[in-house]
């Protein structure tokens, strides 16, 4: 099944969502309206039993070019970036936290919006083309999208703040290095390999993983403390569950286990 509303793309292949950024001819610049989409998008994901992982892509040779700052510029103020408790925020500020994995593919030029996209998931392949830039303190502003604290907590606070003080370009090879990518694939392939990954996510068990992203989440946000003496809530559920039987018995028989997310 594909869908196609303008400025994304949406399909479902098995148990995988494909979100496709759709506005290759302005490099995939997020306006209000493709704002608004993927979040959309991602929470009809979200809120689908029989999806795993999600697949975030961009059409075109651009992941993204950032925000489309002329189009956005009278929307500041007026909700462009305010999601309520029902909807998925893309970056992870506001609304519904999201609690099923997000795999991203990025190639060509990702700026901005797109560096903390990325920053936002679970996993990220990126092309060896790539070229990335934070550069929101040249054209006046501050990232607001969660690099101040993500970037800052992947590369460390001395190798993040050159380049997010500065504005600066780097690419594939640093941003692997900076710890703001998954692994660097030969450019043309970052696909094919963020889709195997997405695949190999999928033959977990479905509530394992969601109580494991939960966790995770609850330390970033949270800090250490707070998730480890919350730590133990999550195994009732899931020793009682249908799959950790399976997942037993897959053991003992000596084959693949298959999860059925209850």
């Amino acid at each position: 099944m594909t869908t196609t509303n303008d400025r994304i793309t949406y399909e479902t292949q098995e148990y995988i969502c494909l979100i496709g950024l759709n506005r290759a001819d302005k490099r995939n610049a997020f306006d209000s309206h493709m704002i608004a989409q993927l979040s959309d998008a991602l929470t009809r994901y979200d809120n689908d039993d029989n999806l795993r992982c999600a697949l975030i892509f961009a059409h075109g040779e651009h992941f993204t070019a950032g925000l489309d700052l002329m189009e956005l510029q009278d929307k500041w103020d007026k909700g462009a970036f305010e999601f309520d408790d029902s909807q998925i925020d893309p970056w992870g500020i506001g609304g519904k936290l999201r609690s099923k994995p997000v795999v991203v593919a990025i190639q060509g030029t990702c700026f901005t919006a797109g560096i903390e996209l990325m920053l936002n998931s679970d996993v990220v392949v990126a092309s060896d083309n790539c070229n990335f830039a934070q550069m929101e303190v040249q054209r006046g502003i501050m990232p607001f999208g969660g690099a101040t604290v993500r970037f800052v907590q992947a590369a460390g606070w001395q190798k993040a703040m050159p380049y997010l003080l500065t504005g600066k370009p780097f690419d594939a090879q640093t941003a692997e290095n900076l710890n703001l990518v998954s692994e660097v694939v030969t450019n043309g392939t970052e696909y094919e390999r963020a889709l195997t990954l997405a695949q190999e996510i999928c033959q977990s068990a479905p509530l394992g993983v969601q109580a494991l992203l939960s966790s995770a989440q609850d330390a970033s946000r949270n800090g250490a403390a707070a998730a480890l003496a919350n730590i133990h809530s999550f195994l009732p559920p899931l020793f009682h569950s249908e799959d950790a039987k399976e997942g037993a018995m897959a053991m003992v028989e000596r084959r693949e286990a298959e999860f059925k997310g209850r």
